[in-house]
């Protein structure tokens, strides 16, 4: 199995705790984050553009997917130092955050969103850094 995902939704991932744009959605992002959480030896393939997780996206929402978030992919790949087509593992993600990501970055990689300020995805990028677990998301 390998999960394709776009640059920011690496980040995105660590800090996701349950809350999304939709159940629909939330389910899906559920389902792949315990995936990688559980299994960390998942396939990854980085993508540019519409993901494995935008799929679930509510089509009854202001779509964001093709839009301005394409600069934050950007931005996220180039300072984890990847590229769209590396195919790895989670863990190798994981790694690449815990040596060139630091939970403040969050505040300069991630200005436009609307997640930020909840400050999961500084802990979720804390608690990988520390070699911890990411929390069990329970529907």
């Amino acid at each position: 199995m390998t999960i394709r995902l776009r640059g920011h939704h690496l980040l995105c991932l660590l800090g996701y705790r349950g809350m999304g744009y939709s159940a629909d959605f939330c389910v899906n992002m559920t389902e792949i984050y315990e995936t990688l959480r559980t299994k960390p030896d998942t396939g990854i393939e980085i993508v540019t553009g519409l993901d494995d997780i935008c799929r679930a996206f509510p089509h009854d929402q202001e779509n964001h997917c093709d839009g301005t978030v394409h600069e934050l992919d950007q931005a996220v790949l180039a300072k984890l130092g990847l590229a769209p087509g590396f195919r790895g593992e989670w863990r190798e993600v994981c790694g690449y955050v815990a040596k060139q990501v630091e939970p403040s970055d969050i505040e300069r990689l991630c200005v436009t969103c609307p997640w930020k300020s909840y400050g999961v995805c500084q802990d979720g990028v804390q608690l990988v850094r520390e070699g911890r677990p990411l929390p069990e998301i329970k529907p």
